[in-house]
């Protein structure tokens, strides 16, 4: 459960750091995402999950060989 909340914390400040330092730019892309299709934004979530499931597995991993 600590690894969990440990990243999920981590996953909040990652989400976070854009709004912080450019809000500006945060608004400007949230009114051009009603516009991208939505099978792009399919495949760029999938993507995404991918990538975040291989950086956990490797990062888990790695810790088990240390």
């Amino acid at each position: 459960m600590s690894f969990f909340l440990a990243a999920l914390g981590l996953m909040m400040v990652f989400e976070g750091i854009p709004y912080f330092c450019f809000p500006t730019k945060v608004k400007s892309f949230a009114r051009m995402i009603p516009e991208i299709p939505d099978n792009t934004l399919r495949i760029i979530g999938f993507a995404l999950m991918l990538i975040g499931l291989l950086i956990v597995y490797f990062g888990r991993s790695l810790a088990e060989n240390v």
